[in-house]
């Protein structure tokens, strides 16, 4: 057969997803954070767009104008005293004190010299990081050259925690220097303030802190140095005969260990707390919950009056045919070379942009207001007594019941945070499969791991519950769980197992 090329017209239907709807799905699934962003540089880069002020915030300003002018003295001066040249004044007033109690500014302080100003390292607020106090360090003690080159390779890859992540022979390839005198160097960093610090594993790190405590050659370091393994499984006794020594002292020794820091350099740690800002608030009133969405810090956008279109009437439409058929083709001619069609391009680009961007926000928050409702709908009985009381739910549900896809259900409860009388949670934390109960019922599954939780607390930590144990004890509870859930559940809620709960002092 032979090969040849040829036309061929074809006619398809696909769905294409044009840059709109791409950006209304990415505002849909964004935080109310995220969002601000967003907005932020939205209104920087579109002259279009522009941020308006609320009625009521204005009008407040215009009050608070009024009740300042009315508070003003009046004009009359006619009670106040001329005081003559040669009249006497008072001279008992104590003016030093006067002045020294007047603040001048609230925020500001002046100073006539300069040594009398505060120093700059006494009012700067960064935290110092791990790197910059080990360099420090290093910078004290007496290094040569090529030592305090090797010292700061050294330094550069030891991570926040305090480990070093290389090891000595890339060291060495990289400052072109012996193993040994590599060695050398990392054994003096070890002995750098957080102690521990320069370690390579969690051993040599607990090593080098119970070294720093003058315990070499107790009973401590043969732990450590031999039976780090049977002290994670809490093997005491046998510990002991390997030692030689009581099993209390073994206890003692455990209890050293557990007090160690196995993450040295945490202390100069630069993670920032993020805390979580509800999207939604849910209040009860009387026997009703009301929602209010949390619009604090989003701007209330508009279209820039400058570049707003005028609203056309019958007389300005007339004019306007009559002023178009007078336009020769040399008028449009020459405005296309002074750029007027360019102008109106991007203005017209930046107009479609800036009022799609507002319209997908105003449907983000209806989608976000509609879903919310429905999940209070759904979750009532938690909202009134618990979280033993939350229901089994699906995205499906709460689709079907505000007539929206799954799909779109999804993106709206992600990184979406609800206040609740009950505290703070996730969208998703109310969407959870079921399970089902002797009287046949069902019971969510936050509402297993809490229960599992709650029985964990209370236990004995010298007697812990094993996984069947905890199967048995929420049977008696009418809840029909299997061993292998009930331990993928205490994994989840990040709890060790029997023998890692085990306490015996």
């Amino acid at each position: 057969m032979a090969i040849e090329m040829r036309q061929q017209m074809k006619m398809v239907q696909q769905l294409v997803m044009t840059p709109q709807l791409q950006q209304a799905i990415k505002l849909l699934q964004l935080s109310r954070i995220e969002l601000q962003d967003v907005v932020r540089q939205e209104l920087e880069e579109n002259p279009v767009l522009d941020e308006s002020l609320e009625q009521e915030e204005i009008r407040d300003v215009d009050q608070f104008e009024l009740q300042e002018k009315e508070e003003l003295p009046p004009a009359d001066t006619g009670d106040f005293k001329e005081v003559a040249a040669g009249e006497e004044t008072r001279t008992d007033l104590d003016w030093e004190s006067y002045l020294e109690g007047y603040n001048y500014s609230a925020g500001e302080q002046y100073y006539d010299d300069d040594d009398e100003r505060p120093s700059y390292e006494n009012i700067l607020t960064k935290k110092g990081t791990l790197f910059d106090h080990l360099v420090w360090q290093l910078n004290l003690n007496r290094f040569t050259d090529r030592e305090r080159t090797i010292g700061a390779e050294i330094i550069g890859n030891i991570d926040e925690d305090g480990y070093l992540r290389t090891t000595a022979s890339d060291i060495a390839l990289v400052c072109q220097a012996e193993e040994q005198e590599v060695e050398a160097v990392i054994g003096r960093i070890q002995d750098f303030d957080p102690a521990g610090v320069g370690a390579r594993d969690l051993r040599e790190c607990l090593l080098l802190q119970v070294r720093s405590l003058n315990m070499c050659g107790t009973i401590v370091e043969g732990i450590l140095l031999h039976h780090l393994k049977d002290l994670e499984q809490r093997k005491y006794k046998p510990i002991a005969k390997a030692l030689g020594c009581d099993v209390n002292d073994i206890l003692l020794s455990a209890r050293l260990i557990a007090s160690l820091d196995p993450k040295p350099g945490r202390i100069y740690g630069q993670e920032d707390i993020q805390y979580i800002s509800p999207d939604i608030f849910v209040y009860k009133v009387g026997e009703e919950y009301v929602v209010t969405l949390n619009e604090e810090g989003l701007p209330n956008l508009r279209i820039n009056p400058l570049y707003a279109p005028e609203p056309k009437t019958e007389k300005s439409e007339k004019s306007e045919k009559s002023e178009k058929s007078e336009k020769s083709e040399k008028s449009e001619k020459s405005e296309k070379d002074n750029g007027g069609a360019k102008v109106d391009e991007y203005l017209n680009d930046k107009m479609r942009s800036a009022m799609w961007l507002i319209k997908s926000i105003h449907q983000r928050q209806r989608t976000i207001y509609k879903t919310s409702k429905s999940i209070v709908k759904f979750q009532r009985e938690f909202f009134d007594k618990g979280i033993e009381y939350l229901k089994p739910l699906v995205l499906r549900d709460v689709a079907e019941d505000i007539g929206m896809h799954e799909s779109t259900i999804s993106r709206v409860t992600t990184n979406k945070y609800m206040q609740t009388p009950q505290g703070l949670f996730e969208l998703k934390y109310f969407f959870n499969s079921g399970i089902s109960t002797s009287d046949g019922d069902f019971i969510a599954s936050e509402s297993v791991k809490n229960k599992i939780k709650e029985i964990l607390e209370n236990e004995d930590p010298r007697k812990p519950y094993s996984d069947q144990k905890l199967a048995e004890l929420l049977s008696a509870n009418q809840i029909n769980i299997a061993r292998r859930t009930v331990t993928k559940y205490r994994e989840m809620l990040r709890i060790g197992s029997s023998s890692e709960r085990k306490r015996l002092f």
